[in-house]
């Protein structure tokens, strides 16, 4: 079974994108990323929150947000927070490796 994996960071530029590219090589997931500003690359909305089967957020304002204005979709889905500060590059190593270590227990 193929587990949906929705990454959400502040404008989807720098650590979501970043969880993206690392766990879509991973057989058994299907990932994607959103920010949730309204200037994001790509920007989080119902449809994606009613995709994923589990959702992780980089800090505690998103999971704020996620759970606020997508109640409705949600409808039980986990929303976890990884509690990651934007202060990293995109693919920065240390990133990957700090994402690697928080992510462990939920990859196939």
């Amino acid at each position: 079974m193929i587990r949906r994996y929705l990454f959400v960071c502040g404008k989807n530029r720098q650590r979501s994108p970043t969880a993206e590219q690392l766990f879509s090589q991973f057989d058994g997931l299907d990932v994607l990323s959103a920010g949730i500003r309204r200037d994001s690359d790509e920007q989080l909305n119902g449809e994606l929150v009613e995709w994923a089967d589990m959702i992780f957020v980089m800090e505690k304002r998103q999971l704020t947000f996620v759970q606020s204005n997508f109640r409705e979709q949600l409808l039980g889905t986990q929303v976890i927070n990884l509690s990651i500060p934007d202060r990293f590059e995109f693919m920065e190593d240390e990133l990957v490796d700090l994402l690697r270590v928080k992510m462990k227990r939920f990859l196939p």
